[in-house]
């Protein structure tokens, strides 16, 4: 099943990475724990990791018990501060198409690519991490109940 919008495998992981870590706001988290949480490769995490620690968005702490933790609370930071440090600057009048086959002031498509993009640029602007930790929060709550251990 194909959707319109995709998003890379790096901002992907940045978002679920960020949304971690805001779960867990008083603790040092060890890149291996994040891996095995989202099972994903610890090296494909290492590098998403540098880029949001070289951005200022997560703080790195070495020694035995290191690891990562946000550098900011979740409540200031947005998805599009986590897309933007990954992905760089998402500029809304971009072209979505892979091969531009036409001028852009000139596409047949630009005012729905446009749009798409603004409306993509406004839900992520708009999207505090608290806002995801307090649906992953309720939803977590919500399957303890349902299935008690």
């Amino acid at each position: 099943m194909a959707t319109v919008l995709k998003v890379s495998d790096a901002a992907s992981l940045a978002m679920h990475t960020m949304v971690l870590l805001a779960l867990k706001p008083d603790r040092v988290v060890s890149t291996r724990e994040i891996a095995s949480c989202l099972q994903v490769s610890e090296a494909h995490l290492s590098k998403v990791l540098q880029r949001l620690t070289r951005e200022g968005l997560v703080k790195s702490v070495r020694g035995p018990r290191g690891g990562f933790k946000l550098e900011k609370t979740h409540r200031d930071l947005t998805l599009l501060d986590v897309y933007e440090a990954i992905e760089g600057r998402l500029e809304s009048s971009e072209c979505l198409l892979e091969s531009r086959s036409c001028a852009g002031d000139k596409c047949i498509l630009g005012f729905l690519l446009e749009s798409v993009n603004r409306q993509v640029r406004d839900y992520l602007t708009g999207t505090r991490l608290s806002e995801l930790t307090d649906v992953y929060r309720r939803k977590d709550h919500a399957e303890q109940v349902n299935h008690p251990d």
